[in-house]
């Protein structure tokens, strides 16, 4: 039995490959892939704007169907993971023993190996979910997905709506608090879904893109038109001039979260007696803990029929058809791939 996987070759060149299945080790979980989304990252592996691996297997949002379980597989909620359980899983696989497992920094893991970024001629080659097959590492997080949680927001949830959650929970409490969101991709829409939900007085957004503000809009935000100071600010853009721009829309006590400044690019000037005197906090977020991935699973199954997702989705193209994504600009926030 073998897999069908897209191997990425770097640059634009991928081929599709057999790979063998592997037999499931302690606590891994083989899982047939169904649906695959596209993140703007595997864009910028693609492009060299980020250093990857390859050959290697892209893709790290995923939704499938358990086929094998090594012994001692668990669930994030501590469940035994069984064949035919329909679930996500995390980007990060980590090893549960170095000190920043320990003090509860998965995800950022001395030893941590990633979905979608592992060569396939090291320690995981069936790493991707640019795949039929997908062999999940032992500790690495798994979540049931309910059926009511449509293939493609599922999908989704293992890298955008996750990462969310682990930004919201830097923030603090969002309740009766007003809050700005700079850059609205789909890490962007689903803050404002998550604000609004969670009893934000005021939600605001800033991008450049003015369908994208309405998407927003259409959930219950508001386009930023001033320069009101706000309570709480996250930057998904990662764009320097945003960044900048979001410090000094900090109100006193204000929170500074910034999620998209993941490449390297210039440094943003912060003024130390500004930071000072308004008892500000600027935090980073990158990636997420297991309980974060529960928190976006539970939330597309209570709160997800709010999203409009034939607007965020894009129409479903075959596996084959993966390599065009890359040659064109995306046509929704998320392009979905049926495997």
């Amino acid at each position: 039995m073998s897999a069908s996987a897209l191997v990425w070759l770097g640059g634009s060149d991928f081929e599709l490959r057999a790979i063998d299945l592997p037999q499931p080790g302690d606590g891994e979980i083989l899982v047939r892939v169904d649906t695959a989304t596209v993140c703007g990252s595997d864009r910028h592996s693609v492009t060299g704007r980020r250093p990857a691996a390859f050959p290697s297997i892209l893709g790290h949002e995923g939704v499938g169907h358990i086929e094998a379980t090594g012994s001692d597989a668990v669930l994030v909620d501590g469940s035994p993971a069984r064949v035919g359980d329909r679930v996500v899983w995390s980007v990060t696989a980590p090893c549960m023993q170095c000190d920043r497992c320990i003090q509860g920094r998965t995800a950022k893991c001395r030893a941590v190996l990633k979905t979608g970024h592992e060569p396939i001629d090291g320690p995981w080659p069936l790493s991707g979910t640019y795949s039929t097959h997908i062999l999940l590492r032992q500790h690495q997080p798994v979540v049931q997905v309910p059926p009511e949680v449509a293939d493609g927001s599922a999908a989704a949830a293992g890298c955008a709506l996750a990462t969310v959650m682990a930004a919201v929970e830097a923030a603090g409490t969002l309740n009766g608090r007003s809050v700005l969101i700079s850059g609205v991709g789909m890490l962007g829409l689903m803050a404002a879904a998550v604000a609004l939900t969670q009893g934000a007085a005021l939600v605001e957004v800033s991008d450049p893109d003015p369908r994208r503000v309405a998407l927003a809009a259409e959930l219950g935000a508001e386009e930023s038109l001033s320069d009101a100071p706000m309570d709480v600010v996250f930057d998904f853009s990662g764009n320097i001039g945003a960044v900048g721009d979001c410090f000094e829309r900090l109100d006193i006590g204000g929170v500074l979260v910034l999620v998209g400044s993941v490449s390297p690019g210039p440094v943003v000037p912060i003024d130390p007696e500004r930071l000072v005197r308004g008892w500000h906090t600027i935090t980073g977020v990158h990636n997420y803990e297991p309980r974060h991935l529960q928190e976006a699973v539970d939330f597309l199954t209570t709160y997800g029929r709010m999203i409009d997702w034939d607007q965020v989705l894009s129409e479903s193209v075959r596996l084959d058809e993966v390599p065009d994504l890359f040659n064109r600009r995306p046509t929704a926030l998320r392009e979905v791939v049926s495997i």
